[in-house]
């Protein structure tokens, strides 16, 4: 009896027990590292008039995506205490034992010396520098910042804004206006996307020693307020991308609509001050930034397609 009750756990442990390509996914954090991808592609399509080198996006998003996934291994590892205080995050790579710490450092430094590697000899130098700066700022300043002060939140912001103006400068050589509109853009919308996040784990960051504006007492109300003032914000921001060139009518319309309703979620978040609210803010925002690519990329593709019938005609 007490053999087969033996032979029940180890059986438990082993399907417990994830996979290489499971582990090395999570210590990557693959799901957020491909949101940074799409927003460099979108940045290099949005910055590429004429035409698109499909040479030069691949290895920029190759290069993008390697950088991504080393910022968030070297991350896990600075940060792999606090995670085993969480349930959020006790079973990532490092505090549940599937990993040890030096190849997770290991893991991290490679990927961020292929990912700079790359972006140097296929891209431009300065699409590596600003990668390379990205992932300092993650490791270097963010992090640290997230158990000292609740303005992390902003840092972070930084961070993803980072990677469309990689694929923008990966396409020129340079910035441009639409490339900065284009970050600015990625930057506020991070801000109610993850204080949302930050309502709804508050007790678990509180947990883990983080410094959030939900972790103070009766912050509650000024953080959704916060989430409707960048919510409204997102409205003008996209509408330059329009005055600028960049995008045509069709992207001022639709973006107007998007952030109408992300600007109503942020109230009802405001209004309600709760869990649920809160959750629906976070799948709002989910909701908001692929809609808001995808109509970004179509009006880039109909300005390129007039401009082209123009020049031939």
């Amino acid at each position: 009896m007490e053999s087969t009750t033996a032979t029940n756990e180890g059986a438990e442990q082993l399907v417990k027990k994830p996979s290489i390509f499971a582990t090395y996914a999570e210590l990557a954090k693959i799901r957020l590292s491909l949101l940074t991808v799409v927003t460099a592609g979108v940045g290099f399509a949005m910055a590429s008039p004429l035409g698109i080198d499909w040479t030069t996006l691949l290895f920029t998003v190759l290069g993008t995506l390697a950088c991504a996934c080393s910022a968030s291994a070297l991350n896990q590892l600075a940060e792999h205490k606090k995670d085993l205080k969480m349930e959020r995050t006790c079973e990532r790579p490092i505090p549940a034992g599937h990993v040890s710490k030096m190849h997770a450092f290991t893991f991290g430094i490679v990927l961020g010396y292929i990912g700079v590697a790359l972006l140097s000899f296929f891209a431009n130098v300065e699409a590596a520098g600003i990668a390379l700066a990205t992932i300092l700022l993650y490791v270097l300043v963010y992090t640290p910042l997230k158990t000292r002060t609740s303005l992390n939140t902003f840092v972070g912001a930084v961070v993803g804004a980072l990677p469309p103006l990689i694929g923008w400068v990966g396409a020129t050589g340079g910035l441009g206006r639409g490339g900065i509109v284009l970050a600015g853009i990625l930057f506020i919308w991070q801000i109610p996307h993850f204080l949302a996040l930050a309502c709804m784990y508050k007790d678990d960051y509180n947990r883990g020693g983080f410094k959030m504006l939900t972790a103070f007492g009766g912050s509650e109300e000024f953080t959704a307020r916060i989430s409707v003032i960048t919510s409204m914000c997102l409205i003008p921001l996209c509408l330059l991308l329009t005055i600028v060139g960049t995008t045509g009518v069709f992207f001022a319309v639709t973006s107007t609509l998007l952030g109408i309703y992300l600007s109503w979620k942020s109230f009802g978040f405001w209004k309600l001050q709760t869990i649920d609210s809160a959750k629906s803010l976070f799948f709002a925002t989910i909701i908001y930034l692929p809609i808001l690519l995808m109509c970004m990329l179509i009006s880039r593709t109909t300005i390129n397609w007039i401009d082209m019938t123009a020049l031939h005609g």
